[in-house]
């Protein structure tokens, strides 16, 4: 009985179909027969052996886990291209490749910091480690050794009350399933859009998230499918050069309401 959640077979035919291979012309770069591949196409062989494991592994670029138990044909597109492009993409909402980071000279990891003018090419490099090794590095004190921290930059208002030009220290986030209502940084792939910050709540089965601005005023919440988010950071603490407005005093208060009571009374002596 072919084992539950198994797409191994399935996932042969689509990925050599998707690369418009004939049977034979697979069979020949991965080193088997065609009456083998065939075999292994159409689930006659239920247990390949780890050497046709690896090879349709390295052939594809993608992982042997991926190749059993994720069923490829019912991915997006975006996230074939990433697989094929050797990033084994999230599948139920973790992702699972490398994450680039830089270390000092004592190999604890620096908090890198994304400037405004790097925003476009964050889109484009967050996974390339030469790309996160340009980025300014800092060190702070009270942070985790533990996790991975990274610094992005506030624009738009739909960020307020937090003003543009605020920064916000953030914590990557592995597992995308925690998120509820979560403050976060989210890196999205689609054209006009790069990085929002808002509570963030991960629909499992609709596979998307509801995003909820903290401008709710202004701002209604929205979906965005998880195909669309290349990076997700949680919230951890922000950084901002601005003083918080001085609260009126009770005198203040007093002497505006009795501004106030006199401009009504000229007012109502107007009308007379």
């Amino acid at each position: 009985m072919k084992p539950q959640n198994t797409y191994w077979a399935a996932n042969i035919r689509f990925l050599r179909k998707r690369k418009k291979l004939s049977q034979e012309m697979l069979a020949q770069a991965v080193g088997i027969s065609r009456a083998k591949l065939n075999g292994l196409e159409n689930g006659v062989t239920q247990n390949p052996t780890l050497g046709d494991l690896v090879q349709f592994s390295n052939y594809f670029k993608i992982s042997v886990d991926t190749l059993i138990r994720t069923e490829l044909a019912k991915l997006s597109e975006f996230k074939l291209r990433q697989l094929e492009a050797g990033n084994e993409a999230y599948v139920t909402g973790r992702n699972i490749r490398i994450l680039p980071v830089t270390v000092d000279k004592d190999n604890h990891e620096n908090l890198e910091y994304v400037p405004v003018k790097a925003k476009m090419g964050y889109k484009a490099g967050y996974n390339d480690p030469e790309y996160i090794a340009s980025l300014p590095k800092f060190s702070l004190p009270n942070l985790s050794r533990n996790k991975t921290y990274r610094i992005f930059p506030s624009t738009g208002e739909s960020m307020l009350p937090l003003k543009p030009g605020t920064d916000f220290i953030t914590e990557y986030v592995e597992n995308w399933e925690t998120l509820k209502d979560t403050p976060c940084v989210l890196i999205l792939q689609s054209e006009g859009a790069d990085f929002v910050f808002k509570y963030a709540t991960y629909q499992k089965a609709q596979r998307c998230f509801i995003l909820r601005s903290l401008n709710e005023e202004e701002y209604a919440p929205y979906s965005v499918p998880a195909d669309e988010v290349l990076e997700i950071w949680k919230y951890h603490k922000h950084i901002t050069d601005e003083l918080p407005e001085k609260e009126p005093s009770l005198q203040q208060i007093a002497h505006m309401l009795k501004e106030l009571r006199a401009e009504l009374t000229r007012q109502k002596k107007n009308l007379h």
